[in-house]
Parts: structure tokens; C-alpha cells; sequence
């Protein structure tokens, strides 16, 4: 039974669910926006100061979703806008901005989180943490108006509230002494979601800890192959759960683990990042369904790239399926492909032809999933071979989706191998390499 069966009963047709999917990102503006912030810059210079934050405030704000709002009083710009979780406020006159956002309350003044936000400040460039006259920790950014240049607040505000919305889910997990400063009345999904992706987390790290203990071929031997693995595993769920705080940042680590510039061996580091996933394992259900909510979002985290960066990315990894896939090691093999397109949409935002390809990979790849969440998933059926017309449908409104931004954009779908999903896998990538996205005919 379906998720959408679950809510409301089946005999009739289910809409497409309302579900999002990977980390927000800021970085599709249009022109028209971008022309919004070209012009705060202009007023910003002529001396129009609240003209120029209009315009700033409004080049923020998403189409898609009610992220941010503001008003005026008596000369001063009142604003406020979300980030995850986390609500800034601020004002604006011809004196100075000042922005905040309340992270957490407390009665006792711990050592061990006066020390994080210390240490903290040491790292921001913008704002920091403080504590309020009440006891409430708080991140602060201020500045004078002369000096508050629309591009200045760009990337103060970005600081800021990024840094909100990380720190407090971390810091009231894990220092008790702390409680919300902000009552979360927004974002809450259905029971049901919350079952399907906890229940999905669960399998998939039990399916690679299954894959690893059959130790063909040895772990210890060959442990770069078993860490595409594990890093496919954290990029996959990291994009499809969306998680927040305690598992968000646990799947941050696994990353971390792996890429840090240390003295461990390759063996060592997995062996780590197995240690990760175990914490994930045994962590409560409940304290699961409480971090996953819904969230706004004005700044994203990952940084706009080009296609050449894919490329670049698709050349330099899937060179290291072969040897898996020659030795009949197809999970092995098939984690290459999931990493390359999990890790892209980790770490940037692509531009959006490969960003949507990619997306419609994982659900060919993934359809159970996505098909206990509710949605309609035609590329195969349950357990069968591929649906090639399907696919290819799907592949084809991507293209036609984006033509008018990337006219050169025709995917060659010819190359595509329906063979088995491992090498379906790899001909789609390769089909992506080849893409031209250039916005010149």
C-alpha cells in the first residue's frame, strides 16, 4: 500500500505527493532577480539606502515557497526570512542593520556549550554567537548603514543563517541543558512519510553492511571500492530523507571521515565510518520522527558549478567501476555511478538539466522508495526488467523542460544499455558527459 493509500484510502487516483527532495538551493535565480540585485547595488551607491535594501530583501525572496517578509515603520525596514529550521529577524534604517536569530534557552551557563560558541566565533567572519539579557544563546550580525552594502549582507546574512540553522539541533541534542528558543510551527509531515524513510534508512544500511560482511572481495584488501559503498550510501540517503539535525550531521561526518587529511589508512577510515552508521542503527525511531519536519530556506549551502565540473567528476570516478564490474561485483560496481550522481548533489548545485537527470536516475534506480512515498514510477516494474519507453519519456521532458535556457540540450539516449541496472547505470552517465549545455547556438 501506497503512502498516499495510507492517508487517505485508495479507489482514486493519487496525486503526485508534495515531497521534497536534497538540500535547498539559492543558486537558479533568474534574470529578473538578478537584475533586482544589480540594482541595490546601484541605490546602494546613489546613497538610497532602504531603496536598495527593498530591492536586496526582494532578490531574496523564493517564488517557490514564503521565505521571507517584510514591512515598514517609522523610517525602518522590519524583515524576517527562514533558514531550515530557524527564523532571523532584522531591521534596517539610514543608521545601521542589525540581524538575529535566537538559537536555544538555558538557566545554567555550561562550560562545555560557552566553550563550542567560543570556539565558534573564532570561525565566522560576520556574526556571532552571544548571549541575550535572558539567557538565550543568539548569533548577531551588525553593521552601519555606510557600510552595509547590499553585497556585504549577501554573504553576512548567508553566514548567519546558515550557522542558525546547523548549531541549534546540534547543541540541544547534545548538551540537555538546553532548550528551544523558537517553537517550530511549521513543516510537519505526515506519520506516514516519517515510517517510509525511517524504514528505507534501516534497509539500506543493513543491505551495506550485508554486502560488506560477505568480505568477497576483502574489505581489508580492497577498501577504496567498499568506501564508494558507504560515501554512495550517505550522499543517497542525505538527498532523499533530507535529514535534519543528529543524522544530517552524522552523514556530514561519514564524508568528513573519509576525505580528512590525516595519517589514517583507507581500512581504518571505513572501518570509522561502519562505527557511524551504527550510531544511526541504534538511535531511537522517535528521535528520528522528531528531526524530520519540513523546512524554508533562504540561502543554499552548496555552490553553483558548471557542467565542465561534471564532467570532470563523471571522467575522474567511473573509471573505478570497471574492476568490480569485471569481477561480477555489481553492487560494488553499481555504488560507483549512485556515488558520482549522490555526490553531485551533495556537495553543488548543477545546473538544472543535470540536477533533474540526476533526480530521475535515483528514481529509476530507486522505485520501491519512491513508490511507498506515493509517487507514480513507471520505469519498472516491481521486481522486472526496465521500462525503456518510459524512461526515455522521462529523459525527453527534461530536455524539452530546459531547451528554451539550453537550446544545444539533446540528450543522446541511444547509448543507453537496459542490460541490468549497472550498466544502465554507467551508459546514463556517460549519456550525461556528453551533454552540451551551452546557452549560445
Amino acid at each position: 500500500m501506497s503512502f498516499i493509500e495510507r492517508l487517505f484510502g485508495s479507489g482514486k487516483k493519487d496525486p503526485t505527493p508534495d515531497i521534497p527532495f536534497g538540500r535547498y538551493t539559492d543558486a537558479y535565480k533568474t534574470d529578473a532577480q538578478q537584475a533586482l540585485f544589480d540594482r541595490s547595488l546601484e541605490l546602494f551607491d546613489q546613497g538610497n539606502y532602504l531603496d536598495a535594501y527593498r530591492e536586496f530583501l526582494t532578490y531574496l525572496k523564493d517564488e517557490h515557497t514564503d521565505n521571507i517578509s517584510w514591512r515598514e515603520e517609522n523610517g525602518e525596514i522590519h524583515f524576517e526570512f527562514w533558514q531550515g529550521s530557524q527564523r532571523i529577524t532584522g531591521r534596517a534604517n539610514t543608521e545601521k542593520v542589525k540581524v538575529e536569530s535566537k538559537i536555544a534557552r538555558t538557566d545554567d551557563l555550561n562550560v562545555g556549550f560557552l566553550r563550542r560558541l567560543m570556539e565558534a566565533n573564532f570561525n565566522l567572519k560576520f556574526s556571532r554567537f552571544a548571549l541575550d539579557e535572558e539567557n538565550s544563546i543568539a548569533i548577531l550580525f551588525d553593521t552601519n548603514t555606510t557600510d552595509g552594502s547590499p553585497l556585504k549582507l549577501l554573504y553576512a546574512l548567508r553566514e548567519l543563517a546558515i550557522h542558525a540553522d546547523k548549531q541549534d539541533d546540534l547543541l540541544l541534542d547534545e548538551f540537555k541543558v538546553l532548550r528551544p528558543a523558537q517553537e517550530r510551527t511549521y513543516g510537519d509531515i505526515p506519520e506516514a512519510e516519517k515510517e517510509v524513510k525511517y524504514n528505507y534508512l534501516r534497509r539500506e544500511i543493513e543491505r551495506v553492511f550485508a554486502e560488506i560482511d560477505k568480505g568477497k572481495p576483502d574489505p581489508n584488501q580492497y577498501p577504496g571500492t567498499y568506501a564508494y559503498l558507504y560515501l554512495a550510501l550517505a550522499f543517497k540517503l542525505d538527498y532523499l530523507i533530507r535529514p535534519e539535525g543528529f543524522m544530517m550531521d552524522a552523514l556530514e561526518r561519514v564524508h568528513g571521515i573519509y576525505f580528512a587529511k590525516n595519517d589514517r589508512s583507507p581500512q581504518v577510515k571505513i572501518t570509522h565510518i561502519r562505527k557511524e552508521y551504527q550510531k544511526l542503527l541504534e538511535r531511537p525511531r522517535e528521535a528520528f520522527f522528531h528531526e524530520m519536519y519540513r523546512t524554508r530556506s533562504t540561502f543554499g549551502i552548496n555552490p553553483a558549478v558548471n557542467h565542465d565540473t561534471i564532467v570532470g567528476l563523471i571522467e575522474g570516478e567511473l573509471q573505478n567501476m570497471e574492476w568490480p564490474l569485471q569481477q561480477n561485483y555489481e553492487a560494488l560496481a553499481l555504488a560507483v555511478p549512485q556515488y558520482i550522481a549522490c555526490f553531485a548533489l551533495f556537495h553543488y548545485a548543477p545546473p538544472k538539466p543535470d540536477r533533474e537527470l540526476f533526480h530521475l536516475l535515483l528514481q529509476i534506480l530507486e522505485p520501491g522508495f519512491f513508490r511507498e512515498l506515493g509517487f507514480s514510477i513507471p520505469y519498472s516494474e516491481p521486481g522486472g526488467p526496465f521500462n525503456k519507453t518510459a524512461i526515455l519519456k522521462g529523459i525527453k521532458n527534461i530536455a524539452d523542460q530546459n531547451r528554451l535556457q539550453f537550446p544545444l540540450l539533446k540528450p543522446d539516449a541511444g547509448r543507453l544499455d537496459f542490460a541490468s541496472p549497472v550498466l544502465f547505470a554507467k551508459s546514463y552517465l556517460l549519456m550525461i558527459k556528453e551533454l552540451n549545455l551551452s546557452k549560445d547556438v
